[in-house]
């Protein structure tokens, strides 16, 4: 029993939310709601609710793998400031089945020349509630017989529920004239596709002060385009509309953890590795349209210390590799030109998750 609670408390509240690294739009995914179970007392507990704060800023733009430097230097890179609170409500069904329903609540800043005309750096915003989540998790294993080994698998549904189609105002190249537009896919509250996600979350005992824990979650959007225009208010360029990204995609992500938990007293201190990814392409229907294919590989430190019924929970993951990878049009850009294309994107160095779990 000591080892099933060490490891599921530590589960639930290291699996924070994914959000967008910055121009790689990976949208906010909530807390990946690993159970907290305890054996035969499943009555004990009936409902969970998580509150996770996520905040980052990205600046460094990349092409691939190759950091850009210039663009910090000459002051034309974009700045995202952006803000996640990911509210999730958990219903214990019984020892081995939970339901959970998320709802993000985001707040983005960007400030960049080249939306603005190119002579002065302004800022456009988005606040308001993001894409919710119902998701459906069962034990795989029968929790009350197995204490050092088990996994949690979760399906679940991703409604266009966020505003897909956020404007503001831009200003133009003449002086004095602003036109309202479609903010850029990084800041947009939602990709305005109906998705399904999977999950998989596990743990395995080394000892009762030790564990390693695992966590994969995959959102599969069907829809290939919202038809939300991409010229901030304007009319696409021709080379846009004949490569595709004159309209915003709706792309796929996917994350996985990885790491090592070490309990002292109240407190959990952890440490692992974490991929947050855009693919290029999608596993489902077509991945055609604007977007900003890439990844970000992160170090994870984390701490957690636990009250009788609630828990608070720090992570700092750090980047250690970032790459933005050739997208859709960019790759019909290469074979139109026959000159190799590839775009860039602005990552972050780090974020930060700070939340709270109470169980009742």
């Amino acid at each position: 029993m000591k080892y099933l609670i060490i490891s599921t408390l530590s589960l639930l509240l290291i699996s924070t939310q994914a959000s967008s690294q910055g121009c790689v739009a990976i949208r906010s995914i909530g807390g990946m709601c690993m159970m907290e179970h305890t054996g035969a007392d499943t009555t004990e507990s009936k409902w969970m609710f998580n509150a996770n704060n996520r905040y980052f800023k990205s600046f460094r733009h990349f092409v691939g793998t190759q950091e850009q430097p210039q663009r910090i230097a000459n002051g034309t890179e974009v700045i995202n400031h952006s803000y996640a609170l990911d509210l999730t409500l958990t219903r214990i069904l019984n020892k081995r089945w939970s339901l959970a329903f998320n709802m993000p609540i985001l707040y983005n800043e960007r400030s960049s020349l080249y939306e603005h005309g190119g002579k002065e750096r302004h800022t456009t915003k988005s606040f308001g509630m993001g894409d919710v989540r119902f998701t459906a998790y069962a034990w795989i294993l029968d929790p009350a017989s197995h204490h050092r080994f088990n996994a949690q698998a979760g399906l679940g549904i991703k409604l266009p529920t966020g505003d897909y189609k956020y404007q503001d105002k831009f200003y133009t190249a003449t002086p004095g004239v602003t036109v309202y537009g479609p903010v850029d896919q990084s800041i947009q509250l939602g990709d305005g596709g109906t998705g399904f996600t999977t999950e998989l979350n596990a743990y395995y005992n080394l000892s009762h002060r030790v564990n390693l824990y695992g966590n994969f979650y995959y959102l599969i959007n069907p829809r290939e385009q919202n038809g939300v225009s991409t010229a901030r208010g304007g009319t696409p360029s021709p080379t846009a509309v004949a490569y595709g990204s004159d309209v915003m995609s709706v792309p796929d992500q996917y994350m996985y953890r990885l790491g090592a938990n070490f309990q002292v007293n109240r407190f959990t201190l952890s440490g692992g590795i974490r991929k947050e990814c855009v693919p290029a392409k999608d596993l489902v229907g077509g991945s055609n349209g604007f977007r900003r294919p890439g990844y970000v590989v992160s170090v994870e430190p984390g701490v957690t210390y636990a009250f009788k019924k609630m828990s608070l929970y720090a992570y700092v993951p750090v980047a250690v590799k970032r790459d933005r990878t050739q997208s859709v049009p960019d790759m019909i850009k290469t074979d139109i030109t026959g000159t190799y294309a590839q775009g860039d994107a602005a990552f972050a160095d780090y974020s930060v998750s700070i939340g709270m779990n109470i169980r009742f």
